[in-house]
């Protein structure tokens, strides 16, 4: 395992998932009807998040399931993104950017050594992110019963408060996928867990990105 081959395979998959979102964008652009797309918007975060369990469980195959995952995935984000697009003038330009430009932003940081990943940080991610998966099983049940959250999904300052804090968890998760990567370079990791290490990156990185669209859209609210 290298840096530079899991940098190549996440430019791969990133360059799939941009694709396959660009199918589902056009679709609903074409329409400007989200029935045209909540089919592949919903069928797309479902085989995801099973593709994403499988993986987990059967690294080996992240070669075969992660090109899969991002086509999955794409699609959901496209039909998402263009949704978000047709309220929010520029959102998704704004997002992509931010995406992008915390990605960079921290990975400079972690290579000049100014965050430290240690087993306790490594447990506070893993810590919130448990949590926020747990935030999100229950509010999703919730709405299920009748019983929506609003406060997980209007505009105001706690609403934005929590959307700001799960936008900092994903991020400090992009650090410990940086850390990950180096390690299995330093370790000797075998040639394929560049594959399962660039699907914990798109992983990461679709999840900052549908938060901080999330956040705009509250922000301009």
């Amino acid at each position: 395992m290298t840096i530079q081959g899991t940098v190549n395979k996440i430019a791969l998959l990133g360059v799939i998932t941009f694709v396959s979102a660009l199918f589902t964008w056009n679709t609903y652009m074409q329409s400007a009807n989200p029935a045209s797309v909540s089919g592949f918007i919903w069928g797309g975060l479902a085989v995801g998040f099973i593709l994403a369990i499988v993986i987990h469980f059967n690294k080996k195959r992240a070669n075969v399931l992660a090109p899969l995952y991002a086509v999955a995935k794409g699609l959901a984000i496209g039909g998402i993104s263009a949704i978000y697009a047709s309220f929010y003038e520029g959102i998704v330009f704004q997002a992509l950017l931010l995406t992008f430009g915390i990605l960079f932003s921290l990975l400079l940081i972690y290579r000049m050594r100014l965050i430290k990943v240690t087993e306790n940080f490594k447990l506070m991610v893993a810590s919130a992110t448990m949590g926020i998966a747990l935030l999100y099983l229950v509010t999703f049940v919730m709405s299920l019963f009748g019983m929506p959250v609003s406060w997980m999904h209007d505009s105001s300052w706690l609403s934005i408060g929590i959307s700001l804090f799960i936008v900092g968890i994903a991020a400090f998760n992009l650090v410990v996928d940086f850390d990950f990567i180096e390690n299995g370079e330093e370790n000797g990791a075998p040639k394929w867990m560049e594959w399962y290490a660039a699907f914990g990156l798109l992983v990461t990185l679709i999840w900052l990105y549908i938060e901080i669209l999330r956040l705009l859209s509250k922000l301009r609210d």
